[in-house]
């Protein structure tokens, strides 16, 4: 199957790859950062102003696609603290309800950017 790669407006410039490509209804999302649309970072040192960054360009990726967060099946998030589980799933119960999609939780040493805390891709199925 053909898939197409989604010229997106409300999340950060890529180099090197893309944010989303769509196959059929399903839209395969990379890895996202706390980047906001300028490319800037977001809430350095600060696990919960960067979980809000992701979680907003998730949002704002699949409503570009003509979805909802609630069309995101599948989640693998890397976090580079432990500690920072709590203040992680203490945002993401802001943007998701019960039950939750499914979720690999990882914890990595490093970010591509050190800057970075948190990174979370997905898969979404649109109705």
């Amino acid at each position: 199957m053909a898939h197409e790669i989604l010229e997106l407006k409300r999340v950060h410039p890529t180099r090197g790859y893309s944010h989303c490509a769509r196959a059929g209804n399903t839209l395969y999302i990379a890895g996202q950062v706390a980047l906001d649309p300028d490319g800037h970072v977001v809430g350095r040192g600060d696990m919960e102003a960067q979980a809000r960054q992701v979680f907003t360009n998730l949002r704002n990726i699949v409503e570009e696609a003509g979805g909802r967060l609630e069309n995101i099946v599948k989640m693998t998030t890397l976090l580079t603290h432990f500690g920072d589980i709590e203040a992680y799933r203490t945002v993401r119960d802001t943007f998701f309800r019960e039950p939750f999609p499914p979720n690999t939780l990882q914890v990595i040493s490093s970010l591509a950017n050190r800057d970075f805390l948190i990174e979370v891709e997905a898969i979404a199925v649109l109705d």
